[in-house]
């Protein structure tokens, strides 16, 4: 059996900088979809581990990513998720405006006898790549291509001939843990009988079936009812499931927030719309309460001091322990 990861890495001030630092500024970050920003001066916008990052549709309809940070004194350039602005990006803290492709194209109060060069101050640029319409970034210049990234999961749909409908519907929900508990609790089935009693008897006594390839953790189950949750799930790392139902999908971005804070990002997907949801939204946010629930009570006692480290079940949490060996990478 291997052992569980200390309980003071779950919420400290120190886990967290080392994993805002050899998590995600290596990662590849999801975003949001494509067609959120279909014409010139769109713009999608998202905070994971304190990096404010942010896409925008540039003239030439090239997307292109930057670090949502003015050049001058930090100040932002966009607010909120998502938008649209009228050919340039303005900083709200002193105007400084900048092209949609990154360049400064104004800084009030400053000219060429100051010895300021523009050139110097253009945007922070990221990587973007787009894989089937889902747009993600990294701050990692020497990331492997997304591609490489995504492959199992792209093999995954490309067997069972899935796509990834249309964006339908944006919701948020803040937890009080640890980003980690919440991935760790979304990485194993070993808890649905205890936590989900409605999903577990949609899935009946189907087997559910967990596996790891690569950066991917599939898990499978098939409801002997049919319901709406019976599908594929599958968890990217190092946040974001990315599930597969019989009317839609949905992606679920597990972003952390601070020490022991989490935010879970919801996309939903559907031809349809919004409307065409239906018990889906009503089982996600059934499933959302239930598992908020225990894991913030999960957080409290791993905050408590009684416990440090447990067992992993070599039958039911292959997929934790994957995650736990991919964390204890950053805290020697």
């Amino acid at each position: 059996m291997r052992a569980t990861l200390p309980a003071h890495l779950y919420g400290s001030s120190d886990a967290w900088a080392r994993e805002r630092a050899g998590v995600f500024g290596r990662a590849w970050l999801f975003l949001g979809h494509e067609a959120e920003v279909p014409g010139t001066g769109d713009w999608i916008a998202t905070d994971v581990a304190g990096h404010r990052l942010m896409a925008v549709r540039g003239k030439d309809g090239t997307l292109r990513a930057f670090h949502n940070v003015c050049r001058h004194r930090a100040g932002p350039l966009v607010t909120g998720d998502s938008g649209r602005c009228e050919g340039e990006l303005v900083c709200a803290y002193h105007g400084w405006r900048y092209a949609l492709d990154g360049r400064l194209r104004a800084a009030t109060g400053f000219g060429a006898a100051d010895g300021f060069d523009p050139r110097e101050f253009g945007l922070l640029g990221l990587r973007l790549e787009i894989w089937r319409g889902l747009v993600f970034a990294t701050m990692d210049a020497a990331a492997r291509p997304l591609a490489d990234h995504v492959a199992p999961l792209e093999a995954l749909l490309a067997e069972r001939g899935l796509g990834i409908p249309a964006p339908a519907l944006r919701r948020s929900h803040d937890l009080a843990c640890d980003w980690k508990t919440y991935a760790e609790n979304y990485l194993e089935g070993y808890h649905i009988d205890a936590v989900h009693p409605q999903l577990a008897d949609e899935l009946g006594g189907a087997a559910y079936r967990v596996r790891v390839e690569g950066d991917l953790v599939v898990q499978e189950a098939v409801g002997v009812n049919d319901g709406p949750q019976a599908g594929v799930w599958g968890w990217l790392w190092p946040n974001l499931g990315i599930n597969v139902y019989r009317d839609g999908a949905m992606i679920e971005r597990m972003t952390p927030v601070g020490p022991g804070r989490t935010r879970l990002d919801y996309l939903f997907l559907n031809d349809g719309g919004e409307g065409a949801l239906g018990e889906s939204l009503v089982a996600s946010d059934r499933l959302t309460a239930e598992d908020a629930a225990i894991c913030e009570a999960v957080q409290r006692n791993l905050s408590a001091g009684a416990y440090d480290r447990g067992v992993l079940s070599p039958h039911h949490e292959v997929g934790v322990a994957w995650f736990q060996s991919r964390i204890a990478e950053v805290h020697p």
